[in-house]
Order: C-alpha cells, then structure tokens, then sequence
C-alpha cells in the first residue's frame, strides 16, 4: 500500500508512540485521525500534523465504550471520506503480583479492576476500533491494513498477568483477522516491542533503565522512529499479513 493521500487511525494517538507513529506516516503523505482521551494532547498533535502539509484531527473516545466507538468511526469517515488503515496503539499497564504472601498470610492481590481496565483498554478496545475500521474498509471495497502493537511482554512477564493476558490477546487477533479479512483485500499485522524511549521512561530513575538494559542484548532502549519504520514496513509490503514483528533489541522475558 502506498502511504502518500491514505487515511490512517491510530489509537492512543496523543502523545508518544502514538503520535510519534502519527508524524511518521505524516511525513510521508498521510491523512491521519487521532483518537484518545487527552483533549489537549490531540489538539496540539493534530496542529503539528497539519503543520506538515496533511489532514489531521482528533476524536476524544473511550475505545472501552461500543457506541462511542461506532459513532467516532462514522465521523470519522464522514470527515476524511475514507479510512485505509488502522493502529490499534492505545494501552493501559497496571501491574501488581497476582497474589503477596508476608509471613505465610495473603497481604495483597490483584484486584478484579487492575484485571477488567487493562483487558477493557488493551483487548476490547482494540476489538471495537478492528471491527469498526474492518467494516468501513471492506465496504469500501479497496483493501487496508490493520497493525495491532502487541508487546515482548506477550510472552507472559511477572507482576503482568493482566498486561501479559492483553498483549498476547492482540497478538492472536492479527492472526484470526489476517485469516478472516483477507477475502476483502485487508491485511493485518502486529509489532511486539520491547522497552522504547518515550516520556514515560524519560521519567523513570537511571538504576530503573539500567537493570531493564541489562536484559537487551543491544543495551539500549528502542527509538519511536524505529517503531515507526516498523509500521511503515508493514503498510507498504503487501505480502505481509498475519504476523508479528518483534522489535524488541533481542530482549527476551
């Protein structure tokens, strides 16, 4: 698929990979919709997008919510005419041990919310905005891409059973979309990276990053711009569907 004058969607799309990614396929010609909960983060990224030459603007959606999903998707269409591509990038991490015994007596436990708002964020979300964006483009009758941003911690991580359940969620979303959506010319693929440099861990203490460093074999963190050349690789290969790549430096939990 060309990028250049395509409409794309990207969740969670206000601020760091998301709008990293967002500026990515901007530069290279893209239409992009923002959607999140930040108000102001989609204002600001939207006028940086619009700054570079294409079309943007930012839709204000609980992903977690079916009607407010299927309403943002219809403006969404309506404003940009089309939608060729979706970035199922937003996520919610609330982690915590799954059970905390101190002197052979339960002190702690992961809480039925710390479950049901990662699953909400991480997996519903991402299945409402697919299913929305899969319907407009299979109307549409012109193909499109799907890309779900899974997580090296798919692979099951302590203190992230709900994070780890999520990730691995997705993951296998991409394969059963893949198989059904191929029929109407949709692709979908999915990238699992690991630690990349954004805000969040901009703000973490230096020991934190050194002991996460110490288990990449590259002993660095990745870049946006990594994680979007990864995007950019699978919207432009049309041979790609069905697949993750993990963009990860070698970690491996």
């Amino acid at each position: 698929m060309q990028i250049h004058n395509k409409t794309f969607v990207i969740t969670g799309g206000a601020r760091g990979l998301g709008a990293g990614m967002a500026a990515h396929l901007a530069k290279l010609g893209a239409n992009v919709a923002l959607i999140d909960l930040d108000a102001e983060g989609l204002r600001q990224t939207a006028d940086e997008l619009v700054a570079l030459g294409v079309k943007s603007q930012g839709y204000v959606c609980d992903i977690t919510d079916e009607g407010q999903v299927e309403s943002t998707f219809a403006s969404i269409r309506a404003d940009f005419g089309q939608i060729h591509g979706l970035v199922n990038n937003a996520g919610l991490m609330r982690d915590g041990m799954l059970i905390k015994i101190k002197d052979g007596k339960l002190v702690d436990k992961m809480s039925l919310n710390q479950w049901n708002s990662v699953v909400s964020v991480n997996l519903t979300g991402a299945f409402l905005c697919g299913r929305e964006a899969a319907a407009i483009m299979a109307e549409q009758g012109e193909g499109g891409v799907i890309v779900n941003v899974s997580s090296v911690s798919r692979a099951g991580n302590a203190g992230q059973t709900n994070y780890s359940a999520t990730k691995s969620g997705v993951a296998t979303l991409v394969v059963s979309w893949a198989k059904e959506l191929a029929r109407y010319g949709i692709r979908v693929g999915g990238i699992a990276p690991g630690v990349i440099a954004t805000e969040m861990t901009a703000q973490m203490k230096p020991e934190a990053i050194e002991r996460m460093l110490s288990a990449v074999p590259l002993r660095r963190l990745g870049e946006i711009s990594e994680m979007a050349h990864t995007l950019q690789y699978i919207v432009e290969n049309d041979f790609f569907t069905g697949r993750i790549i993990e963009m990860d430096g070698g970690l491996r939990i």
